[in-house]
C-alpha cells in the first residue's frame, strides 16, 4: 500500500466541519467520496487535526492509504475533477507508511498555524461575512499584543478549551501570537505544537474583549495561572479561522503553496 499526503484548501462555510457528523455534510466525508470514485477505494482519510463547522482552511494536510498506481502528484488534479468548487486538492505527494520513520498527518505535525480575520469598521461587508468577524466597537492594537505576547511559551491553556474536550494534556507551545492591521481588517496569527479543542477560539474571544477594553490582561494571567475555563472569555465565532500552515520534517505547507504559481 501506498501512503498519498493531500494538501487541501477549503471554505468551511457548508460543512459541519472536518469530521464525519451524523447531523450534516463534512469535508473529510466529501473527500473520502472523491477518492472512492477515483480508485474504487474505500479509505480512511486522516488530517493535521479536525476544523469545526464553519472554520476554513489554505492549507490543512490529510493523508490515506492506496492500492492505486496514479502517480502521487496527479492524485490532486485528478480529485478536484470530483470535488465541489469550495473544496479543492492544492498538492498531493507519496510519503513512507508505517515503521518509526512513516509519515502521519497528525502524530508527525511540528507546528500548526491558525489565522483570525476581524472586519473592524462601522458596517459589515457582503464580501468577508463567511471569512471575517465584524466588530463595529474600536479595537485596540496595542492592547490586544499586550494580551497576544502573554500566550508565547509552554503553559497548561486548560481555561482555554471547550467544556467537552478529552484531551489528556492540556499544556501547549506557542511559538508566534501577534495581531497585525491591514487596512480595515485586524489578523491574529499563531502557531504552535498543537491545539486545544476550540483553543485559538477562545484565546481570540478573551484578547477581543480586552482590545475592546472591557476586560485587563490580568484575566489571562489568571487564566494560565489556574487553568480553568470559567476563568478565560468567549469563544469567537468559527467563520473567522483559517487554518493556514502545517510543518512538518518532511515538508512545509508553504513550500507546496508556493509550487504552485505560474
Amino acid at each position: 500500500m501506498r501512503r498519498i499526503v493531500l494538501i487541501i484548501e477549503y471554505r468551511g462555510t457548508a460543512y459541519v466541519g472536518w469530521q464525519v457528523q451524523p447531523n450534516g455534510v463534512s469535508v473529510q466525508e466529501v473527500i473520502c467520496g472523491a477518492i472512492e470514485r477515483l480508485t474504487g477505494e474505500s479509505v480512511s482519510l486522516h488530517a493535521s487535526g479536525r476544523t469545526d463547522s464553519g472554520v476554513h482552511a489554505l492549507a490543512q494536510v490529510a493523508h490515506f492509504d492506496t492500492g492505486s498506481r496514479i502517480p502521487a502528484d496527479k492524485f490532486a488534479f485528478a480529485l478536484n475533477t470530483y470535488l465541489p468548487a469550495d473544496i479543492r486538492i492544492k498538492g498531493s505527494m507519496e510519503l513512507p507508511a508505517g515503521g518509526e520513520n512513516g509519515f502521519h498527518s497528525r502524530f508527525s505535525v511540528k507546528k500548526k498555524h491558525y489565522r483570525y480575520t476581524v472586519l473592524n469598521t462601522l458596517h459589515a461587508s457582503a464580501l468577508t461575512a463567511d471569512t471575517a468577524l465584524h466588530i463595529h466597537y474600536p479595537l485596540s492594537l496595542e492592547r490586544l499584543n499586550e494580551a497576544a505576547r502573554l500566550f508565547l511559551g509552554t503553559h497548561d491553556f486548560g481555561a482555554f478549551k471547550a467544556v467537552n474536550s478529552t484531551a489528556a494534556s492540556t499544556v501547549r507551545t506557542v511559538y508566534i501570537s501577534e495581531w497585525k492591521r491591514e487596512g480595515d481588517t485586524l489578523v491574529y496569527d499563531v502557531a504552535g505544537n498543537g491545539f486545544l479543542y476550540n483553543m485559538v477560539r477562545i484565546m481570540v474571544g478573551t484578547m477581543l474583549r480586552i482590545g475592546m477594553g472591557y476586560d485587563g490582561v490580568d484575566i489571562i494571567e489568571k487564566a494560565l495561572a489556574d487553568p480553568r475555563r470559567g476563568n478565560a472569555g468567549d469563544t469567537a465565532p468559527a467563520h473567522g479561522l483559517t487554518l493556514r500552515r502545517v510543518e512538518y520534517l518532511e515538508f512545509d505547507t508553504d513550500d507546496v503553496l508556493r509550487s504552485n504559481r505560474l
